[in-house]
């Protein structure tokens, strides 16, 4: 039985996706609740697992293709794999929350972080973007058409969805024409997975060379020779093409968006405060030096992230909502604390939950995680909801300062610059201190400029003096 698996909503109101990566190809035996394949939504990078097992009859879009909402993306059979042996008697079929899981309430705590169970290991059930991948996929036996032949160490056949159909010319020719799913033309490519992983690095399409191996199978010679008669044209194109077009998709649509949104709608104020932080980048040494944090790594941000949860604390209307319908201010009692990020993908704003909740260490360990989360391209959507408010650490950049735009439904953002050597005065002489620039950007609906100016006058005093984290908590 065949039968097709549709692009589900794995966010609130997505519309579509893009596929990043199949991890299967026609042939390859899947089991119930295995990731098959990642896409990209307006927010993310999410896994997608298969709801049944059975064996990959075709991929319904290609790696690059935006898919729509409800749309079939993949093929499976159903029925009984052929390799001789009975289908696992306890694979069952996924539930509907193990393929789309649901945002966190506002103050929860996500799956998997400190004092939550961990996933029993006998279920194979695999949240979206949350769970661990499975095993190596098998592929079925190739059938050989042609009789004996001379046998090629470990090939593998690679089935291109809408290429143009080719005559079968048998092992010699190395490529078979199929029937493909929905219509669609598939030609069979016999290379091994590295030169696949060769030509794939290289830009190189399979379909079009003409293996030179045995059986027709394409090799590594093959695959560099057309990458070296296809960049000769490409530099010269490159070379006379003045200007470069960049689709706006996932992450950076939806970050464009949520900017403008936010810009022109919330009324922006930014304040600036120079501080001097020698205390702070003192403290930070000595923090590493304890054992306490040996398997983390601390940094200026922590201490930043730590004054900021402490003002927030002093001031609670700094860490509220606008809620237009309702014509009230949401103040929230409990800080998830966003962390912008850039990716390779565009800007991302995860946030630690409850972050007001955790001792210093673990802080900095939800740090950590966080941000190699984020670089890894993995920050799931539950991950960035329900912020309250933000932090964008610009001095990894070398960036002095500059006026952040809010996350849409925060109150306030604040900007940490570059800490660097600049001349200070210190108890009536000049001295050479270390400096930061802090810049605190709010909405001045909530935020009037005296509750603005006390917050951020205290997340300098504390930088300035980390004692007085001990004192103010």
């Amino acid at each position: 039985m065949r039968r097709e698996f549709r692009l589900p909503d794995v966010g609130e109101g997505l519309t579509e996706a893009e596929i990043v990566r199949w991890h299967v190809q026609p042939g390859d035996e899947v089991k119930v609740n295995q990731i098959v394949v990642e896409i990209e939504t307006a927010k993310s990078i999410v896994e997608l697992p298969i709801p049944w097992a059975g064996v990959v009859a075709g991929l319904l879009a290609g790696e690059g293709e935006t898919v729509d909402v409800g749309l079939p993306i993949i093929a499976v059979d159903t029925g009984a794999p052929d390799t001789g042996a009975p289908a696992a008697a306890e694979e069952r079929p996924a539930l509907a929350e193990d393929l789309v899981p649901n945002p966190p309430a506002e103050g929860a705590v996500e799956p998997g972080t400190h004092g939550s169970p961990a996933p029993k290991e006998e279920r194979q059930a695999v949240l979206v973007g949350y769970g661990v991948k499975t095993g190596a996929t098998k592929r079925r036996p190739r059938k050989s058409s042609a009789g004996p032949a001379t046998p090629v160490a470990n090939p593998e056949r690679v089935e291109v969805a809408g290429s143009p159909a080719l005559p079968s010319t048998g092992p010699a020719g190395g490529t078979t024409a199929e029937p493909g799913a929905a219509g669609l033309s598939r030609v069979s490519v016999l290379a091994k997975p590295p030169v696949r992983k060769l030509a794939k690095d290289l830009g190189v399409d399979l379909a079009g060379l003409t293996g030179t191996g045995p059986q027709g199978s394409i090799t590594r010679e093959d695959v560099h020779a057309a990458a070296g008669a296809e960049q000769a044209p490409q530099a010269i194109q490159a070379a006379q093409q003045p200007e470069e077009r960049i689709p706006v998709k996932g992450v950076r649509k939806m970050t464009a968006q949520a900017m403008v949104g936010s810009a022109f709608t919330a009324p922006h104020v930014t304040e600036f405060l120079q501080v001097d932080v020698t205390e702070t980048m003192e403290a930070v040494k000595r923090l590493r030096a304890l054992p306490d944090f040996a398997e983390v790594k601390v940094s200026p941000l922590l201490l930043v992230a730590k004054a900021v949860l402490t003002a927030a604390r002093r001031h609670p209307v700094i860490n509220s909502a606008w809620d237009e319908a309702a014509q009230e201010i949401v103040v929230k009692h409990y800080v998830n604390l966003g962390i912008a990020a850039a990716t390779p993908r565009g800007l991302v704003v995860p946030n630690i939950k409850s972050a007001h909740l955790l001792s210093l260490p673990d802080l900095a360990t939800q740090l950590g995680q966080l941000a190699e989360t984020a670089r890894a391209g993995r920050t799931q959507p539950a991950e960035m909801a329900g912020g309250t408010i933000t932090i964008t650490n610009v001095g990894v950049f070398g960036v002095d300062t500059g006026t952040p735009i809010l996350n849409p439904g925060e109150a306030a953002i604040l900007a940490f610059g570059q800490v660097r050597d600049m001349p200070w005065v210190v108890d009536g002489e000049l001295a050479v201190r270390k400096v930061t620039t802090l810049a605190l950007s709010f909405d001045h609906r909530i935020v009037d400029g005296e509750l603005g100016s006390l917050f951020l006058r205290d997340v300098g005093a504390m930088l300035e003096d980390p004692l007085r984290v001990l004192a103010w908590s």
